[in-house]
């Protein structure tokens, strides 16, 4: 008995956990503090929602049902020291997450080492599932769609050919700004400024060069945390043209940053639709209301589809393992088989864990300091690019 006292004590100081045999747990992992933490908590919140909403079905099957939530700061080196958390706990079978590419390039690879799957319910940088990683999936488009989306709609709907292009020099930013110039110019555009920017505060200077080379158009590739105040500036100098960006712009923290007024007109495409683009997402949105006291929006629907494809995952494991508690390979196996008609449409993976067929959403912000007013303008429904 001494033994196995020292061996799990010495299991204990090695900071791994001993598994639970009727405990399952589910991860989500999104910027939690810090400027992002609007989207991050819609992530948490929506997950969180779908496994309270299980917990009595696997109640009946043996299991508790548990969420643990990790904030990633949208910081790679936290996401990573996450991750590294994460698979030393075996009782976590599943994550929901992340938000950001940039920390989950690098975090899924950790994940990979014990076939931790991972659905993510915003992560759009091709990288992600280009690696043909077998535990990573995501329900959302890609970059390479949602840029090229913007220029076509740039170029042919508002027929504008000049444009000024900015990123925050992150994966998902810059990725998607070197997709929306490198279709803007295969169609005729001409992009008068490529200019990656980290500042958060002071934007006078790339406002005077827009100034001067007086764009029809500013596309902008990176988080509303950054854009609202770069949107404030721009219109308090006096600049009109119009702007847009991706899903990263999809926050009502970018109104309330930018201002109503300021905010007002500006464009974006997003991966996660707004409530009023599913038909089935009004119902989820009362609940989500009367449980948070606040509203869902696009990332939080996205998160709780993402979370009910691990849940439908994990009960065909379970059942498939004849009613005991799955590995973590036999997981991330059910996962690429999920065939799920979710509040966002019908959600299967392609064998590189792409959805197969992704929507893309082009929005216009209405600044009336009520994100759901926001217009939808078109959807466009695109298989994922075979490489």
């Amino acid at each position: 008995m001494r033994k196995i006292g020292f061996l799990v004590a010495g299991v204990a100081a090695l900071g791994l956990a001993l598994a639970q045999s009727n405990v399952i747990k589910i991860a989500t992992m999104s910027p939690l503090s810090g400027p992002q933490a609007a989207l991050g908590e819609q992530i948490k919140l929506g997950a969180e929602l779908a496994i309270e909403e299980a917990k009595p079905r696997f109640r009946q099957l043996g299991f508790e049902l548990q969420l643990v939530p990790y904030d990633d700061q949208a910081n790679p080196d936290v996401g990573v020291a996450n991750a590294n958390r994460m698979i030393n706990d075996p009782d976590i079978l599943g994550l929901v997450g992340t938000l950001n590419s940039g920390v989950a390039i690098p975090a899924s690879e950790v994940l990979a080492r014990v076939n931790l799957v991972m659905v993510s319910p915003a992560n759009t940088n091709p990288v992600v599932t280009d690696r043909k990683l077998p535990n990573v999936n995501r329900i959302v488009g890609r970059d390479d769609v949602q840029g090229p989306a913007a220029a076509e709609f740039v170029y042919n709907d508002l027929k504008l050919r000049r444009v000024f292009v900015i990123h925050d020099k992150t994966a998902y930013g810059q990725g998607l700004a070197e997709e929306f110039r490198k279709r803007f110019e295969a169609l005729g555009g001409r992009a008068v400024a490529f200019i990656g920017t980290e500042e958060q505060s002071n934007f006078v200077p790339i406002i005077n060069q827009i100034r001067a080379q007086n764009p029809q158009l500013i596309y902008f590739g990176g988080i509303y945390s950054q854009i609202g105040p770069f949107t404030k500036q721009l219109r308090e100098r006096g600049l009109r043209m119009p702007l847009m960006s991706g899903d990263g712009l999809d926050s009502s923290e970018f109104e309330r940053l930018a201002g109503s007024q300021n905010a007002k007109g500006a464009y974006y495409t997003t991966v996660a639709g707004p409530v009023s683009a599913f038909p089935q997402a009004k119902a989820l949105a009362e609940r989500f209301k009367a449980k948070y006291g606040k509203d869902i929006e696009g990332f939080g629907i996205y998160a709780y589809d993402a979370a009910r494809v691990i849940l439908a995952a994990l009960e065909n494991a379970i059942k498939a393992n004849g009613g005991k508690k799955p590995t973590r390979a036999q997981v991330a196996q059910e996962v690429r088989k999920v065939k799920l008609k979710g509040i966002t449409g019908t959600i299967e993976f392609d064998d590189k864990g792409d959805i197969k067929k992704a929507k893309y959403f082009v929005m216009q912000v209405a600044g009336t300091g009520n994100w759901a007013d926001n217009k939808l303008i078109k959807v466009i429904e695109v298989a994922a690019p075979q490489k």
